[in-house]
């Protein structure tokens, strides 16, 4: 099923209750631009609404994930005059919370599938989703330090909670191309898969998480994502409160079934009545 984006510069397709969002700007890489990020933002609140999403999958037409901002638009002035330095704060601060921020707190598991190159602030969108994925010739690298920018879309705090912060300022330092078993073998991505076949394993990968328990999942992320900034005892109420709610909830139901009837539980085979039995 297609899910229009309003533009040629990003597809989405849904399958098997995923979400698949593809960069698709082959030409520069994927690169971020006035056309292309717009549409993401858009895009995201809707795909989180939506029942017959279980899971959001972003990858890269062509060979790549994303490069990154196109630098080509990069210092080019607009029309009008031109905004402070509080003003061009704020804007890039807002940009933020509605990309890489809506992506981070997305109520759903998120996942993206690099089948080459994740740059710069492309790099970012890969970090702000729970799992990352790679064909075997794929890399990483920060690449701001390239370009003499400092990193925004959340890199510098998304990072050094994934490998470390140590390692994250070599990575941030140095922009040190990781190559996709390199990123596996420090954790930042979760499984390599042959380039030949990559695009089908990738959405095998993402079918799994999507036929899981959907609103479940969405109370584990939200325990894992705040237990990092929590002391312990906010840490046991909030995974308290999601206990005892999934607990209640219909797809506990089916997953006790199951069970009992040594089967596998079918999470989605009636969503509109989970989704009603559990608001």
């Amino acid at each position: 099923m297609h899910i229009d984006t309003g533009t040629d510069e990003l597809l989405c397709e849904l399958h098997q209750r995923v979400a698949l969002v593809t960069l698709n700007k082959p030409h520069k890489k994927n690169a971020l631009g006035d056309i292309l990020t717009p549409a993401l933002r858009a895009l995201l609140p809707t795909l989180e609404r939506r029942s017959d999403v279980g899971c959001v999958m972003i990858t890269g037409a062509g060979n790549a994930f994303c490069a990154g901002g196109d630098v080509s638009e990069m210092g080019t002035p607009g029309t009008g005059p031109a905004p402070t330095q509080e003003e061009r704060v704020a804007t890039l601060t807002q940009k933020q919370r509605t990309l890489t921020g809506c992506l981070y707190n997305l109520a759903k598991p998120t996942i993206a599938a690099l089948p080459g190159a994740a740059a710069g602030a492309g790099l970012s969108i890969a970090l702000a989703c729970d799992l990352r994925i790679a064909s075997d010739d794929a890399f990483l690298v920060t690449a701001f330090r390239n370009v003499g920018l400092s990193g925004d879309y959340g890199a510098t705090w998304f990072l050094p909670r994934l490998v470390g912060l140590a390692r994250a300022k070599s990575l941030f330092y140095h922009s040190l191309r990781l190559t996709a078993a390199e990123a596996l073998d420090i954790g930042l991505v979760d499984r390599v898969f042959p380039a030949a076949t990559f695009r089908e394993a990738a959405l095998g990968y993402a079918v799994d998480l999507a036929h899981g328990p959907t609103q479940t999942l969405a109370r584990i992320k939200q325990n894992l994502q705040s237990g990092l900034d929590q002391t312990l005892n906010d840490a046991f109420a909030m995974e308290a409160r999601n206990m005892i709610a999934s607990g209640a909830s219909a797809e506990a139901r089916e997953a006790i079934s199951a069970f009992k009837e040594k089967r596998r539980p079918s999470f989605h085979q009636h969503t509109e009545q989970l989704k009603g039995a559990d608001e």
